[in-house]
């Protein structure tokens, strides 16, 4: 799915995601994240493109569905919640993963937290900070604040996997203990915002939040899986944070949680564009670039999300 915020709590490995969505769809076994030194397929750059943002979508889907389920649950319908946990560990579990060990996006754990360390960078001294002046300037002062203590986190994160880094290759010192995770509920309302320019970093934002709460918990994953469990932990709590605070704090901001009746609406649509174009096309295009794996995964993730949009679709005409 492309079009909406959320994630899915990490409170293990992304095996755990799978086993949830087990009977919801047939799909292949999630992939694990390739270990050092795998050989990677090479990769057409118009199909490595298709990758980067199938997986961006699939983490934005996986976030928002979290926040969908939850909504549904507090209008007490527990079977739409539970069909929107199903679908969003799919999208998280199968689909990001696969995408992401077809990519290579993962590598060691310096790599990782390499990775790990430019993107928490760009965000805290650019990215966050040019949002937070936009969003002051535009009159948006909850979005400026929320932007502003947002690059303070990420700073502080990137400092740790700094840290973890050095101990990593010098084999001195200790990982550095995982920060607390304070959650911030979203419950269904307006968009809190004015500016076009703050909704439109809000959502790019949030793209960037769900991506990295999803590519932490597979570093997390491989960490724990190389003997590595402090780092493991590190990656997953960080990969909360990503989640349960800034995604949803921004989330709220924006107004991505409405009633259960049109979330599902947003849902239905996200899924029947990525199932009937979006998909498809990358499906052909990596057949004609010779990327049959690629080509393979797309249509099989466009069968996926054309079941998932038809229980959506009749989850949302059984609402009464």
């Amino acid at each position: 799915m492309t079009a909406y915020p959320i994630r899915l709590l990490v409170t293990g490995t992304l095996a755990a995601s799978v086993a949830l969505c087990a009977g919801a769809t047939a799909a292949p076994a999630a992939a694990s994240p390739a270990a050092p030194g795998t050989a990677i397929p090479t990769l057409q750059q118009q199909t490595r493109t298709n990758l980067t943002q199938a997986v961006r979508g699939e983490a934005f889907a996986n976030a928002s569905y979290t926040l969908f389920a939850a909504q549904a649950q507090r209008e007490g319908r527990p079977a739409v919640a539970d069909l929107f946990r199903k679908a969003a560990a799919v999208e998280l579990g199968e689909h990001f993963t696969q995408e992401a060990a077809l990519s290579g996006l993962v590598g060691g754990n310096e790599a990782n937290l390499t990775d790990a360390i430019t993107g928490e960078g760009y965000e805290s001294t650019t990215m966050y900070p040019t949002f937070a002046r936009q969003a002051k300037a535009a009159g948006d002062t909850a979005a400026a604040d929320l932007f502003t203590e947002i690059a303070k986190d990420e700073a502080t994160h990137q400092a740790a996997y700094k840290a973890a880094l050095t101990a990593l290759r010098s084999g001195k010192g200790a990982i550095p203990a995982p920060p607390a995770v304070s959650p911030v509920t979203v419950t269904a309302g307006q968009p809190k915002v004015t500016s076009a320019q703050t909704r439109a970093n809000l959502d790019t934002a949030m793209h960037g939040e769900a991506l990295a709460h999803a590519k932490y918990a597979l570093y997390a994953q491989h960490a724990q899986q190389s003997g590595n469990p402090a780092l493991a932990r590190l990656f997953t709590a960080v990969s909360n944070v990503e989640l349960q605070e800034h995604f949803s704090g921004e989330a709220a901001l924006a107004g991505t949680v409405r009633t259960t009746s049109r979330n599902l609406a947003t849902a239905i649509a996200g899924e029947t564009y990525e199932s009937k174009t979006m998909y498809p096309t990358f499906a052909r295009q990596a057949k004609a670039a010779g990327d049959t794996a690629a080509a393979t995964l797309f249509q099989h993730n466009a069968t996926d999300e054309a079941d998932h949009a038809r229980s959506f679709q009749t989850a949302r005409k059984g609402l009464g």
